[in-house]
Parts: structure tokens; C-alpha cells; sequence
């Protein structure tokens, strides 16, 4: 550790510094600020992890109106499919 100090030594030197900088009486002050902010930021991540659970799935990128003609035309699935696959299977379908 810096200075020959191991942990426990560190934590008394930043609570002595935070005791001349804040003074004693401001401590229990700022400690429930933390604890309140900590609570906001904890409740916070659960909302935006629990709107992420109910959000609807992504949908796949709009496929023109004539690939999906040409696929239907020629027998191709084009469930769950992007216009670049839907192509290619065109492609391969109309080289046989």
C-alpha cells in the first residue's frame, strides 16, 4: 500500500480529513444525503430495469414492398427475415 498503509488506516485518514473539511456536525448531515441519493439512484436503476422487461421486442427493419412480392412469388418465407437475406434467397431462388 502507498506509505506502508493498509486499509483500515486509510479509512481513518479520510474520515479525519472529512471531519476538518465538513466539521462534525455536518457528518450526519451529509450521510443522509448519500443515503437518500443512494436510495433515488437504487429505485431509478429498478424503474429503468423494470420498463425494459415490459418494453415490446424490437422489430426487424421494414422490408420493401417488392422483395417481399418477389419472395412470395418465387415460394420464400419472409417471416422474421431482412430485406438483405430476402434478396439473396431471391437471388439463389432465380439462379435455378
Amino acid at each position: 500500500m502507498a506509505f506502508g498503509l493498509g486499509g483500515p488506516e486509510i479509512v481513518v485518514i479520510i474520515l479525519i480529513i472529512v471531519i476538518l473539511f465538513f466539521g462534525a456536525k455536518k457528518i450526519p448531515e451529509l450521510a443522509r444525503g448519500l443515503g437518500r441519493a443512494m436510495g433515488e439512484f437504487k429505485r431509478g436503476r429498478a424503474d429503468v430495469e423494470q420498463e425494459m422487461k415490459q418494453a415490446p421486442p424490437a422489430k426487424t427493419p421494414a422490408v420493401s414492398p417488392d422483395v417481399l412480392k418477389a419472395a412470395q412469388a418465387l415460394g420464400i418465407s419472409t417471416e422474421g427475415k431482412t430485406e438483405a437475406e430476402l434478396k439473396e434467397e431471391i437471388a439463389k431462388a432465380m439462379k435455378k
